[in-house]
């Protein structure tokens, strides 16, 4: 993942990535990584470890298309009023950006899925 600092602010700012792992990336906080190895295995300990960072609100990326997760998983959540958005990971990125830079406390939680011989599950960036 690549990341940019604002030169005022000091707060982390998406500005591309690559999809080595799923990880966790706050404002103020160096990115974290997120041990999820795709959106199916998903469960419970995974929000409750983000719910350790008191975001006001969550933006899920789902990976290559938007899914949405179980009401079940995200208790840790919605017990602390957490808000959480599901989407794909590019409009993740960019819905993450746009409440940083308001100043909202807000945690982007990427999800990269791989296949079995751990190529990533997409064609390259470059391909057309």
């Amino acid at each position: 993942m690549k990341l940019h600092s604002t030169p005022t602010q000091q707060y982390q700012t998406v500005t591309a990535y690559d999809d080595t792992a799923s990880l966790l990336v706050l404002p103020e906080v160096a990115p974290v990584a997120w041990p999820v190895g795709g959106f199916d295995m998903l469960n419970a300990e995974h929000f409750a470890h983000i719910a350790s960072f008191s975001p006001d609100v969550v933006i899920l990326g789902t990976g290559l298309r938007q899914r949405f997760v179980h009401p079940q998983l995200t208790g840790a959540l919605t017990s602390q009023r957490i808000g959480i958005e599901c989407m794909d990971n590019q409009a993740a990125c960019r819905t993450y950006n746009i409440l940083m830079t308001e100043g909202r406390k807000v945690a982007l939680a990427l999800i990269f899925e791989h296949r079995a011989d751990n190529a990533p599950a997409h064609p390259p960036k470059d391909a057309v």
